[in-house]
């Protein structure tokens, strides 16, 4: 060994900054704003991370809340708009998943935020 050590905390917080950094190049402040907004209500972030379980169905969705059938629409419509979810038809019912392309960016901002707070 050449008595060379790696901080891999350092390491860690450059390769996030790096990668918010690149992430910014593909993706605008607008566009984390429609993610804060889709997450600003506490039914969509519950909705959110049912999701992080896998794809489910709108049925399963509605049945964690006392809400109606359109109320839910309305807040997978949000949620499905700001791209951090994505939504396919299924028969005559709706199933949503996290689109992993969104969630990706989102937190690439946060370690971005993250390393240089930390840094």
């Amino acid at each position: 060994m050449s008595g060379n050590i790696i901080d891999i905390d350092k390491c860690q917080c450059l390769l996030n900054a790096i990668i918010f950094e690149v992430s910014k190049l593909g993706i605008s402040y607008s566009k984390y704003a429609l993610f804060m907004k889709a997450l600003s209500d506490e039914t969509r972030i519950k909705i959110f991370d049912m999701l992080s379980q896998g794809e489910l169905c709108a049925c399963r969705i509605l049945e964690e809340f006392d809400i109606t059938q359109p109320t839910l629409s309305y807040h997978m419509k949000i949620l499905t708009e700001s791209g951090l979810v994505d939504s396919r038809r299924d028969g005559v019912w709706m199933k949503y998943s996290i689109n992993k392309d969104g969630l990706k960016s989102m937190k690439g901002l946060f370690d971005g935020i993250g390393a240089k707070v930390e840094g």
